[in-house]
């Protein structure tokens, strides 16, 4: 066993000739009884050697609907982290800090898809994986929604991620990294999570780098959306509005039901029902109005998704293969209307010309796919790229072999390749097997541990990987056979303008 000395206390963890590993080990305290919804607060110390063995426990939360995404076990004690490394030495290696995504009430950092050794090992980097609080633990806005909860605070489970990362600068060079060199990186939720860090007054200066997979700056909960949400928290539950403190008495399955029966009751109007929201205190300005601003102008970004993310979310919709031209404007239109503006003719027509032969439904879930994911990417680059010239935009083109091929390249698909970890539980038949997936891996392993050692305008078989920008949009298109390509879909992305 390998056993490191950390700001709380020794702990030991499992050694092997290439790595260590260091697991469950708590940055905060347990955020229970009257920490419940409270800012999270220091870890206590202990006395001895704590076996970092195994893993803490997930943030309670509904069940897992994905094979393979079981988040372990669940309690509320829940702020824990891991770290991988290959080895706890004076090395001072770059670090990378993941956030997991989920829709930000689901998820944790040790589902065997994140499991990071391969990661840390190819690139001589110490890896990070962190919980956070999630659903209405972690995302409940009392402040927003004007409740009288002593100490609690808005935006929760983003302030955990921030304690984590206090953590890490207090305690990775013990660990053979080097708290100057910290990458945070991210998908869905966790893309998402980066992009609100960058806006944090409080995350400033713990983190160098930052990379958001299939989740960019829109994520932030309006502030009637927070207070419709927690109202309905409470009116499940029978309590009074001036009664809410009794929410840190309510039984954990009692709350995560009430959480559930909420979300429901706005799954067709309100796309992240627990998010971040704008909070004076931790959240003073819109992340993506805080970006365009120049909030994060010293951070070099990647940002990127998938190209058919929404195929993850429709694929077992009933009957939503058979929809005609006249349904498709229906629900384009329907979207459109809740933004405010935009042609639902216009932006369909765009869409149809370069897939001539695309079904409606493929037509809609290319729309959807834009619409929550790529265009809101592209704007972030846009936005980041005007403070700072290294940023870089992907597009994870690699198609599942699922369903018949129904998924294409959807979202979470590029999660096992990130990690390497394309042999994990139920991972083959998602994301593919064989010598040209793995060889991806590698290629997406190596682009994101260029980009956290600072060595990204260098790409497997080019000399260089320009950043983006406006004029060319040279994107690295991560797929069977790699490349970059100037401005992916130019007619479609021009479709948004001046709507998203």
């Amino acid at each position: 066993m390998a056993v490191v000395v950390t700001t709380q206390g020794r702990v030991a963890g499992r050694e092997t000739a290439t790595h260590q590993t260091f697991l469950g080990i708590p940055f905060a305290a347990a955020p229970v009884g009257p920490l419940r919804f409270a800012p999270p607060a220091p870890a206590a110390p202990w006395t001895g050697v704590r076996p970092a063995l195994e893993p803490g426990h997930a943030c309670p939360q509904p069940a897992a609907l994905l094979p393979g995404m079981a988040p372990g076990t669940l309690g509320e004690d829940c702020l824990s982290l891991n770290v991988y490394t290959p080895a706890a030495d004076d090395g001072r290696r770059p670090v990378m800090v993941w956030f997991h995504g989920g829709g930000f009430i689901t998820g944790s950092s040790t589902q065997s898809i994140y499991e990071a050794s391969r990661l840390a090992i190819r690139g001589d980097v110490v890896v990070v994986t962190a919980n956070y609080r999630l659903g209405v633990l972690g995302f409940l806005a009392p402040g927003a929604a004007g409740l009288d909860i002593p100490g609690a605070t808005d935006n929760a489970g983003m302030l955990d991620q921030v304690a984590a990362l206090v953590w890490v600068r207090d305690n990775i060079a013990a660990f053979g990294g080097d708290p100057r060199r910290v990458t945070i990186f991210g998908e869905s939720a966790g893309g998402m999570s980066v992009t609100t860090l960058l806006a944090m007054p409080a995350a400033r200066g713990l983190f160098q780098r930052a990379i958001a997979q299939s989740g960019a700056a829109q994520a932030t909960c309006s502030l009637s959306d927070a207070t419709q949400v927690t109202e309905l928290v409470l009116a499940q539950l029978g309590i009074a509005r001036d009664a809410a403190v009794a929410l840190r008495q309510v039984s954990i399955e009692d709350l995560i039901e009430a959480q559930i029966q909420a979300a429901s009751k706005l799954q067709r109007e309100v796309f992240l029902p627990f998010a971040p929201v704008v909070d004076p205190l931790t959240l003073p300005i819109a992340p993506a109005q805080a970006i365009a601003g120049g909030a994060a102008k010293n951070i070099p970004l990647l940002t990127g998704t998938t190209l058919d993310e929404w195929r993850l979310f429709t694929f077992a919709t009933p009957r939503h293969r058979e929809i005609d031209a006249q349904v498709l404007r229906k629900r384009i239109a329907k979207r459109l209307d809740a933004i405010g503006h935009g042609d639902a003719d216009e932006v369909i027509a765009a869409y149809r010309a370069s897939r001539p032969t695309a079904a409606p439904w493929e037509i809609f879930d290319a729309i959807e796919t834009d619409r929550h994911f790529r265009v809101p990417a592209i704007r972030l680059a846009e936005s980041q790229r005007a403070h700072q010239a290294h940023t870089y935009m992907y597009l994870f083109t690699w198609p599942s072999p699922a369903v018949g091929g129904l998924l294409g390249s959807c979202h979470a698909l590029e999660l096992p390749f990130v990690f390497g970890t394309l042999d994990a539980p139920y991972m083959a038949p998602f994301s593919g097997s064989g010598p040209k997936a793995d060889a991806l891996s590698c290629v997406v392993m190596d682009t994101w541990l260029r980009f956290a050692s600072g060595a990204e305008d260098r790409i497997d078989g080019l000399a260089h990987w320009p950043s983006y920008d406006i004029e060319h949009r040279t994107t690295s298109i991560l797929a069977a056979e790699s490349g970059l390509e100037r401005d992916p879909a130019p007619a479609e992305r021009r479709a948004w303008d001046g709507i998203l």
